[in-house]
């Protein structure tokens, strides 16, 4: 008999105000460390990336102000919603993105956060903030690109 394929529900958590905010320069994949119910809580999809931002921290990357909400069937004892999560990358890539943030208005913060197999991984990304008349005029790009697409359809 041939074995039945699991079906498998797909967590994807992103964090859209970062393509808006920000003009993307490098991406990076980067594991996650996670307690047991904060996986359980990504699984059900109970997790905000809207004001999390990465530091580097004692040559590490660290995820702040990421919020992972509490996991339905937890005990009392379950984590705390907003922490310092470890993030898990190479150190050269670690030095490499060290040495880029010391040049002026570049910042990190988390794009998207999934499972790759069992393992929870965040892409993160190097970024340069975008300005207000920049966001703008990238908006009416978009509108303008729909607007061709649907006249050619």
């Amino acid at each position: 008999m041939a074995k039945k394929a699991k079906t498998q529900k797909v967590t994807r958590i992103e964090n859209r105000k970062a393509r808006r905010n920000y003009e993307i320069l490098e991406r990076l994949e980067v594991g996650v460390s996670l307690l047991g119910t904060e996986v359980k809580a990504l699984r059900e999809g109970r997790v905000s990336l809207d004001e999390a931002y990465i530091r580097v921290k004692k040559r590490s990357f660290v995820l702040e102000q990421s919020h992972f909400g509490e996991y339905s069937n937890a005990n009392i004892q379950g984590h705390p919603a907003v922490r310092t999560r470890q993030l898990l990358a190479h150190k050269n890539e670690i030095r490499k993105w060290t040495q880029e943030l010391k040049q002026q208005g570049l910042t990190i913060v988390p794009l998207v956060l999934y499972f790759s197999g069992r393992w929870a991984k965040l892409e993160i990304a190097l970024v340069r903030g975008r300005r207000e008349h920049d966001k703008r005029q990238m908006l009416k790009k978009r509108d303008a690109d729909r607007d061709i697409r649907r006249a050619t359809k």
